[in-house]
């Protein structure tokens, strides 16, 4: 059992799944989000995903019991007063982001960390929005949280070296391996590295050079990858792919980040409901 409380905020995907990661390490977790619908439902992606542990023998039904023991639920912000953490994973908008972290450096106590699971925003920017910005940072998990290793830690122009310190410190304890990002740059490293790679991918199928499912195998078989760039783009979310391509051309104002016509296509099908899973697999089918 671990005497820290981590404050979750947002409880999608990423927010349940970090909330979730803390509750198996020990901690005791507060998760909040607006509405307590959207609670509901990372309690029972936590339920779901216990299950299957379960079936496979891999936990017991007591502790699954004993992991949402340590899970607060709520809608109340001001709940994260007692947390020793706070970790953001809400939508990746950044005047939300800013208006969040104004608000958490209200109610959190001077010493508190805050930190942003943003997969490419400025943290300089969002840190700017508190009075503390030596004491924010970027956090960036990945999906799932529960199973992926990789935490990048990332500086913002202030952060301090204790904050990113105790960042990497609580990473090892939530059983991750931590890499610093040294400079708040968009993207950070991952997606720095793997966006071109989506680009040249959809860039391939554009020009006729082979289809969505040849291009996966090749980069499966030719470079030893899990999944395909089509897949993966799929898995992650296809309208997030493109919002993090848009924002690197915004910030970098070069045409290598330019996205191509058909991901802009597929996020409008998918967002007119002409499309049921608005995925590279599902629209060409």
């Amino acid at each position: 059992m671990n005497n820290l409380t981590i404050g979750v905020v947002g409880s999608g995907t990423m927010g349940g799944g970090i909330a979730h990661l803390a509750a198996l390490s020990g901690f005791q977790v507060i998760v909040c989000d607006v509405e307590q619908v959207f609670l509901d439902k990372a309690k029972a992606r936590m339920e779901s995903f216990m299950d299957k542990r379960i079936s496979k023998g891999k936990m017991t039904e007591n502790e699954k019991a004993d992991v949402l023991e340590r899970v607060t639920f709520t809608t109340n912000l001001e709940e994260m007063k007692s947390a020793n953490f706070v970790i953001e994973a809400i939508i990746e908008d950044l005047e939300a982001k800013k208006e969040l972290f104004s608000q958490l450096d209200e109610i959190m106590p001077e010493e508190v960390i805050l930190a942003t699971n943003t997969s490419s925003m400025s943290i300089t920017v969002i840190a700017e929005a508190t009075k503390r910005q030596d004491r924010v940072a970027g956090m960036h998990f990945f999906n799932p949280p529960q199973l992926m290793k990789l935490v990048e830690v990332v500086r913002g122009y202030k952060t301090s070296d204790e904050t990113v310190q105790k960042l990497m410190d609580l990473s090892r304890q939530l059983g991750k391996e931590p890499i610093e990002v040294k400079k708040d740059t968009p993207g950070f490293i991952v997606n720095r590295v793997m966006i071109p790679q989506f680009l040249e991918a959809i860039r391939l199928v554009e020009e006729g050079v082979a289809s969505y499912e040849d291009v996966d195998k090749a980069v499966k078989l030719g470079l030893n990858y899990p999944m395909g760039p089509f897949e993966l783009q799929d898995f992650a979310g296809v309208d997030i792919g493109l919002f993090v391509m848009d924002y690197f051309y915004d910030e970098f104002k070069d045409d290598r980040f330019a996205a191509p016509l058909t991901i802009r296509q597929l996020v409008r099908a998918g967002r007119l409901g002409k499309k049921t899973g608005a995925g590279f697999y599902d629209y060409n089918k």
